[in-house]
């Protein structure tokens, strides 16, 4: 039986993958051979040395410690795409409530005199929520990937204009301008929404400098990382009219109770269908890895998906890109087949053989990796 460890409650659909005459999927695993997991932090957890690999029911990995985790020889995956939905209509939600005063309106509703003529409080205090529309404005898109994509073509479809950038795009068959220079981005949109991960580059890519070339007003989206936006210098330009709204999905103690900052709870994926989705992915990428040593969407590891052309398979995570697969193809008597790819400093090899390797050549190559299994 094959232990699957889960960190934070998932979504049944995981069970119609994983099933119960291979696999045991709880919370209470003692020596698990794979963890699945959401938010939990594994940066100071001490991890069952059972593990080789851990999938992430969502896009993000910064709750894990990916140069841990390679160093250990473990395959971290995550579900890029499975949750876009849900985000991207999270982002229409929060071009509107940027927009228009709904959530300033609704509020000031709730605090209505019950006298018998709410009505007339309506008609008469309605004006101080006076809102803009979004048909004809330009949305400026920063990450054109999945998340990206999807909400340009929704807001085309709503009569926005759509200018992005992302470094790894050059090309597109969608109606929109695309840039390599993420400054026009910011000098031409009445709204801008970040659709990128935190890295070193991009922390505090919305700072004070950044939004001086933006346009007065201007209505800015982060349901991606926290990160990425400078907090003081986004209060500041709140303060200063330069920035009209500033809507997170990641909520903070500097960013509570600011006029013109809008938080919410980091439901960018919290949705049912959303939940599934990233469920699914992920247990068909660990169900993959540890039946067939395939790799698909692993943050930390190449890319690697061969068909078997063996019986016994023998699966190496190594650090020695020059050599391995030399040392690999000298160990190993009988192969019917060698594959492999590389990422950074990390080499990924599959080796179909004929028959079960011989105990020799298995410590021959376990000398020179991270990581040995035979399926």
């Amino acid at each position: 039986m094959v232990e699957i460890l889960k960190l934070n409650e998932i979504s049944g659909k995981v069970n119609d993958i994983l099933t119960s005459d291979k696999y045991s999927v709880t919370a209470e695993a003692k020596n698990p051979n794979a963890i699945i997991l959401r938010s939990f932090s594994m940066h100071e957890y001490d991890m069952p040395s059972s593990v080789i690999a851990v999938a992430r029911a969502g896009a993000g990995v910064n709750n894990i410690p990916l140069d841990v985790m390679t160093q250990k020889g473990v395959c971290v995956f995550n579900t890029p795409g499975a949750n876009a939905n849900a985000v991207k209509e999270l982002v229409l939600f929060s071009l509107l409530v940027s927009s228009r005063k709904i959530y300033e309106g609704i509020t000031w509703t709730q605090n209505l005199e019950k006298d018998g003529a709410v009505a007339k409080q309506v008609e008469k205090g309605k004006k101080a929520f006076v809102g803009q529309e979004i048909f004809g404005k330009t949305l400026g898109i920063v990450g054109l990937g999945a998340i990206g994509k999807l909400v340009a073509n929704a807001v085309l479809a709503l009569g926005m204009k759509v200018i992005a950038y992302d470094p790894f795009v050059t090309t597109t068959d969608l109606a929109i301008e695309l840039t390599d220079d993420i400054n026009k981005v910011y000098a031409n949109s009445d709204y801008i929404t970040l659709h990128v991960p935190a890295t070193p580059q991009t922390k505090n890519s919305i700072n004070k400098e950044t939004i001086s070339l933006m346009k007065d007003g201007v209505r800015i989206i982060n349901l991606a990382r926290g990160e990425l936006v400078n907090n003081d210098d986004i209060k500041q330009a709140i303060a200063d009219k330069k920035v009209a709204k500033y809507v997170t999905d990641l909520p903070c103690d500097e960013l509570l109770g600011v006029d013109g900052i809008i938080t919410i709870p980091h439901l960018g994926a919290s949705t049912a269908e959303a939940e599934d989705n990233c469920a699914i992915m992920a247990a068909n990428q660990l169900k993959d890895y540890l039946e067939n040593g395939n790799v698909v969407n692993s943050v930390n590891f190449p890319k690697l998906q061969v068909a078997k052309t063996g019986k016994p398979r023998v699966c190496v995570i190594s650090n020695d890109v020059e050599n391995i697969v030399t040392k690999v193809s000298a160990a190993l008597k009988n192969t019917v087949s060698i594959s492999s790819a590389t990422r950074g400093n990390i080499c990924y090899v599959i080796a179909d053989l004929a028959e079960s390797p011989d105990a020799n050549a298995m410590e021959a190559i376990k000398a020179a990796a991270l990581s040995v299994r035979v399926i």
